[in-house]
């Protein structure tokens, strides 16, 4: 099994000792899953227990949010791990409603919403939502909610579960890091993070020594040159996804059609993915591209705001970017503009490269205050 410990505990043994912890308030376990490699460990784990008597599976509720643009490979997963689930004396939400997204293709539109099962446009849908799923619920803001926003309205009476890792990003390890304290621990509210120290390597280990089905896409990427590291899958119109989908003509040749047909800006992945709007930084890209100066270019953006953000998202983001600017502006530094410029080139609806930068610098400026401290200065 995994060798990498904790204390004397494997990291497997720690995870399973934090999810027997959750369940043992009695009050209902919701578990997120995406179908994803994470989440599958992390489920895996959960049934494995219930099967083993060591939880209440009556407690376990797996909640899958349907984004309606996800790979037919990752459906399958999720259809297979709902009977699973059901048989192991559980409950799956399979939640089919219409959340607002954002779409990375519509930088050069009025209104970067994308609404998934959009009932306006059933013509449309990539796909048809399942017999069984839900589609209505009185806690959400039709076209209005995100889908966290909803989780964190309809998860209020429980603890949820996720497979979120500090290993999946450099930002993430940072923020998490700095966010624990002893008298916090693990939680936060009512989140539990069972598997929050568990490197890719454990994750892979885990799914090869379980005999767990992983969906077709994560092999396919790998074909194409992502590294084990880049294999994250999420809706298509997201920024992480989005720059490789010409890459899966190969494998699902009607797949670019059914996009284009539900969102015609997705040509755009074909022109543009290595470039600044799916924040891009090859070789390539470089070599083609003069020497910039990102801090100069980062104000001239600012200093005329609404001739460069069109759109009420990046109007907001530019805004914060400002904020941001001002608190931070004296310690920034050079190297760091970069990906200050990128951020409102390439779009941060969900603030994920915002809060990068902020512990970033929080994690710099503590270290260099206590290196400080340490020399008498």
């Amino acid at each position: 099994m995994v060798v990498k410990r904790e204390g004397r505990r494997t990291v497997v043994e720690a995870a399973r000792k934090r999810i027997i912890n959750a369940f043992s308030n009695g009050k209902k376990v919701y578990v997120s899953f995406s179908g994803g490699k994470d989440s599958l460990c992390l489920l895996d784990m959960i049934l494995k227990l219930a099967s083993q008597g060591e939880i209440d599976p009556s407690l376990i509720i797996v909640e899958f949010i349907d984004e309606e643009a996800i790979f037919e490979c990752v459906e399958k997963t999720v259809h297979d791990w709902r009977k699973k689930t059901l048989l192991a004396g559980g409950r799956f939400n399979w939640f089919c409603l219409e959340v607002k997204h954002f779409s990375c293709f519509n930088h050069l539109e009025q209104d970067e919403t994308f609404i998934c099962w959009d009932s306006a446009q059933k013509d449309r849908w990539i796909r048809a939502p399942p017999p069984f799923a839900i589609r209505e619920h009185p806690r959400l803001k039709k076209r209005q909610n995100t889908y966290q926003e909803f989780l964190m309205k309809h998860n209020a009476d429980g603890i949820c579960v996720t497979g979120v890792r500090m290993a999946e990003s450099v930002q993430r390890s940072k923020y998490m890091a700095y966010s624990f304290s002893s008298k916090s621990g693990l939680a936060r509210g009512n989140m539990v993070w069972p598997i929050y120290d568990w490197k890719d390597i454990d994750v892979w280990r885990y799914l090869y020594e379980e005999h767990i089905e992983i969906p077709d896409i994560y092999l396919y990427l790998y074909q194409t040159g992502s590294r084990l590291n880049e294999l994250r899958v999420s809706q298509f119109f997201s920024v992480d996804t989005a720059k490789s989908l010409v890459k899966m003509n190969e494998y699902y040749p009607d797949l670019m059609d059914r996009i284009i047909k539900r969102e015609p800006n997705a040509y755009l992945a074909a022109l543009y993915w290595d470039s600044e709007m799916f924040r891009r930084s090859t070789r390539k890209r470089s070599a083609a591209e003069e020497e910039k100066d990102y801090k100069a270019e980062t104000f001239k953006l600012l200093n005329n705001p609404r001739n460069h953000f069109l759109t009420k998202t990046a109007m907001e983001g530019a805004q914060r970017m400002i904020q941001f600017l001002i608190k931070y502006g004296p310690i920034i530094e050079p190297k760091e503009y970069q990906a200050v410029y990128n951020c409102l080139a390439g779009g941060d609806p969900k603030q994920r490269a915002l809060r990068g930068l902020i512990t970033n610098i929080n994690c710099r400026y503590s270290k260099a205050n206590k290196g400080e401290r340490k020399h008498g200065k």
